[in-house]
């Protein structure tokens, strides 16, 4: 943590009260006289009369609120792109009115200027032929591709969002450390601490008048609907992300929920007579505008060697011939090189005819003679940036260097000097962090977005503060830091409310369509299905542990090996020895439980499964509610339970009632919060082919003790179907075999038979979109039908014994057979998609 001296005039008591200011650096709530500034002494009063306590309380809430949310990162330091939980700090950062006009006016001419100089690069170039830029700082970036002219965007606007980063010297300036042109990221974080902050500290929030961000999103989205090349009333606009596991994906999902876009990936796209189109179950549908997630050189494989691919085939000629805009314009990262820096005073003067009115922080480009002689005479006090920069590499500290990687580094920069800059070493502010039982002083660095509008640019009033232990850290990425912070920007008046849903021009009712990307629809299909084996998992555990642990004498329970041999066939890797059933506390029923419950090895534990569920629903985290995703985490995150000493059979058996309770919550959440359209049918049609499967598999492996009409082995079936109560309610205590064979087989009243649930897919199999070249019954409804029909056939009544179970064995191995086979006739005539694109040189070294 950084030097602190003790300032002067500082609360005594309260939150702030043991809170000292960084030695030597500027302070974003002290003044240097120890009080708070002008702007943040309302803020501190309100604080202070908080106290500790009750801040402490919120504060919990608030994180709590965070871990609900789900919201997650994935630093680019980490080369597994493990996701980790946001963190957000309890203060904000508070920027005066005053401040932020100067602030803002300097930051949109340089979105002005870097859109001209955008514009110039894939232009005529008149730039690089006058000087201005030197050639090797165009034609020697790798992010500059020729493929990339041509682009020729609707009023020639490259730079649709633009974000910077900004530092504050100890005199209190601030000062621009990086331009962000490619994919401005950090404003879905922005919105997210707002809400979170602004719930946390909501009277406050509003008697300081605090800007909101709002109008940002409303500018952005309504930029793009007027720029968009179809120019009608509702033009499609679609957020195109790499998908899940990529470091951004939690905000490409937020900001498409927020600003009510289509969440797409690359597969999900197609290319036909140079319009970009959506592959959905319905056919193809035209979009409009894309706004961008993905790198540029990822986004055609077609033009642009790429090793990934997260566009499509086709896109650079689609956005040529200007059918689609592209926001921001491909090659637009190019102006993130750190060695831009050094060239924008004297292109703000040929472009503007004007200074830049917010200064950038002083660099070096090794490429000119006088400048590499520079940065190599004052090595130890500055950092060295890749000039090429497109990622987030780390700069290099000389000061922290032996004499020998000096050395090392110095014929580096000799030898390839274009490749090399220097820049000064940022100074940072610092500011109060909330660390649980106090406050202590952390570096700061500010993250500003902006976004296009028909007269220029338009800031968002907050932004994203980043904090951390050392200055370093600050320099690399958003994601990199020990946590984040709320930016207020305070307004001079009375904050109106604002709301995105104040589009007035008409739209038209819709119920229901068939929109629905085949890519989506696989993965709400496989939700369906590993939501249904979790609940079979986790109720039959639960059936077999409360026996384990049960007063009863072991001989007593003869539904017990039955129950084991169930879990066996179907949860437990067949690796795995089946335990000795007349020892229930042996290690070798431990074994059989932790191989059941959590080995993450084997894909049909249950642990697996809840683990598969939350993947499928991370993919879908545009399409879940947030209670949808709260269950899931809740049930899901953390590590899987393991059969400790201290927690026993009887902590499973806690457990395992807790994850029942959660599936049974999730399930009924999606039932009356899903619209009744395609995607609720293939959650149902998913789920209940799982139920079903499960069912008959149950049956199947039990048909030796039911058949022989033991009571407590239908009874324990009857528990783990969820049937019981109603097997009661109609036959008393008299178990027989009949009656429970058509409660769980042929019952269509009880929604845990199996005709239930082929019922159930037969119907939605039957409303899902059908070829019209097809007369009659399509393929996948024709094995629907004869399923059904199969199951209809079979008389329950005729099985009443071992010597008469020869009708349920053939139907069940039947349907074991059938089922599957069912799930892959949907997959195939409805979820399967084109592979992943590849670009010509990858084929050419295939061949």
């Amino acid at each position: 943590m950084i030097h602190t001296t003790t300032p002067t005039a500082l609360p005594a008591t309260g939150i702030l009260g043991d809170y000292t200011p960084a030695e030597g650096l500027y302070d974003e709530m002290f003044g240097p006289d120890g009080g708070p500034h002008r702007h943040t002494e309302l803020f501190v009063r309100r604080l202070e009369s908080l106290g500790k306590s009750e801040f402490s309380r919120r504060w919990r809430q608030a994180e709590q609120q965070l871990r609900e949310h789900g919201v997650t990162y994935s630093p680019p330091s980490d080369d597994k792109k493990r996701t980790r939980p946001w963190k957000l700090d309890g203060l904000p950062l508070i920027v005066s009115a005053e401040e932020w006009k100067t602030l803002t006016s300097g930051l949109e001419q340089r979105a002005r200027l870097l859109n001209m100089v955008l514009a110039d690069i894939y232009g005529k170039q008149k730039l690089v032929a006058s000087g201005l830029i030197p050639p090797d700082l165009i034609l020697g970036h790798p992010g500059y591709l020729r493929q990339y002219h041509g682009q020729n965007p609707p009023e020639d606007r490259y730079l649709h969002m633009y974000a910077a980063d900004l530092g504050r010297s100890p005199d209190g300036r601030w000062w621009v450390t990086n331009d962000r042109t490619e994919d401005p990221t950090g404003s879905g974080y922005a919105l997210e601490n707002r809400v979170i902050l602004s719930r946390m500290l909501t009277e406050t929030f509003h008697e300081c008048e605090v800007s909101r961000l709002a109008p940002y999103f409303i500018t952005l989205k309504d930029h793009l609907s007027r720029i968009a090349p179809s120019r009608g009333n509702h033009p499609f606009i679609a957020l195109l992300t790499r998908g899940p596991g990529t470091s951004k994906f939690f905000e490409d999902v937020y900001l498409a929920k927020y600003l009510g876009f289509t969440l797409v990936q690359g597969n999900d796209l197609g290319v036909r007579q140079d319009n970009i189109m959506l592959k959905t179950l319905g056919g193809l549908k035209k979009i409009d505008v894309l706004l961008r997630r993905v790198v540029s050189d990822q986004c055609d494989p077609l033009e642009i060697h790429c090793r990934k691919s997260g566009g499509a085939a086709g896109l650079l000629q689609a956005v040529r011939k200007g059918n689609v805009l592209l926001a921001n314009s491909l090659g637009t990262g190019i102006l993130q090189s750190p060695a831009f820096l050094a060239f924008l005073p004297a292109l703000s003067r040929e472009l503007l005819g004007e200074d830049l009115k917010l200064s950038s922080v002083a660099t070096w480009w090794c490429g000119g003679e006088k400048e590499r002689k520079y940065v190599l005479d004052n090595l130890p006090r500055l950092m060295i940036k890749d000039a090429f920069r497109m990622g987030t590499q780390k700069p290099i500290r000389p000061a922290a260097m032996s004499t020998k990687e000096r050395m090392d580094l110095i014929d580096r920069i000799k030898a390839e000097p274009r490749r090399y800059v220097g820049q000064e070493t940022v100074s940072r502010s610092s500011a109060p962090v909330w660390n649980g039982k106090g406050c202590e002083a952390a570096y700061t660095g500010l993250r500003l977005f902006l976004t296009a509008h028909e007269d220029g640019y338009e800031a968002m009033p907050g932004g994203l503060t980043r904090v951390a232990s050392t200055p370093q850290i600050l320099d690399v990425s958003i994601t990199e830091g020990t946590q984040s912070k709320d930016t207020w920007v305070l307004s001079d008046g009375p904050v109106q409310q604002v709301s995105l849903l104040r589009d007035q021009r008409k739209i038209e009712l819709q119920r229901a369509g068939s929109d629905l990307p085949s890519r989506v629809a696989d993965d709400l299909f496989w939700l369906g299905r590993y939501a249904a084996r979790a609940d079979g998992a986790a109720r039959l555990l639960r059936t077999l542990v409360s026996r384990l642990v049960s007063e009863d004498d072991w001989e007593q329970k003869p539904e017990t090996p039955m129950l084991l041999n169930c879990a066996f066939e179907a949860i437990v890797d067949k690796r795995v020895p089946f335990p000795d059933a007349s020892r229930p506390d042996s290690q070798e029923i431990r074994n059989f439980l932790i191989a059941a419950v959590s080995d993450l090895s084997n894909p049909d534990s249950l642990w697996s499964t809840l683990q598969s569920m939350r993947n499928m629903a991370n993919n879908l985290r545009d399409r879940l509610s947030t209670d949808g995703w709260r269950i899931i985490d809740r049930s899901t995150d953390g590590s899987a339970p393991t059969l400790r000493p201290r927690m026993g059979l009887g902590g499973l058996l806690h457990w395992l009632n807790q994850t029942v309770v959660d599936l049974a919550a999730f399930s009924g959440l999606l039932s009356d919060s899903m619209t009744r359209s395609l995607g609720w049918r293939f959650v149902e049609i998913g789920r209940r082919l799982e139920k079903a499967l499960f069912t008959s598999l149950i049956l199947r492996t039990s048909i030796p003790a039911i058949t022989n009409n033991q009571p407590t082995s239908m009874e324990a079936l009857l528990e783990l179907s969820d049937s019981l109560m109603t097997y009661r309610s109609r036959y008393m205590a008299n178990l027989q075999l009949a009656p429970f064979i058509d409660l769980l087989i042929s019952d269509e009243s009880n929604p845990r038979s199996i005709l239930f649930q082929l019922n159930v897919i037969k119907e939605y199999i039957d409303e899902l979109p059908r070829s019209e070249r097809i007369a009659g019954m399509d393929p996948v409804q024709q094995r629907a039908a004869t399923t059904l029909y199969a199951l209809h056939m079979f008389d329950p009544t005729k099985v009443t014994s071992s010597e008469s179970a020869e009708s349920l064995i053939d139907i069940l191995e039947q349907l074991l057979s059938d089922l599957p086979m069912l799930g892959e006739a949907v997959a195939h005539r409805y979820l399967h998609h084109s592979g992943v694109s590849r670009s010509l040189d990858e084929i050419r070294a295939g061949v």
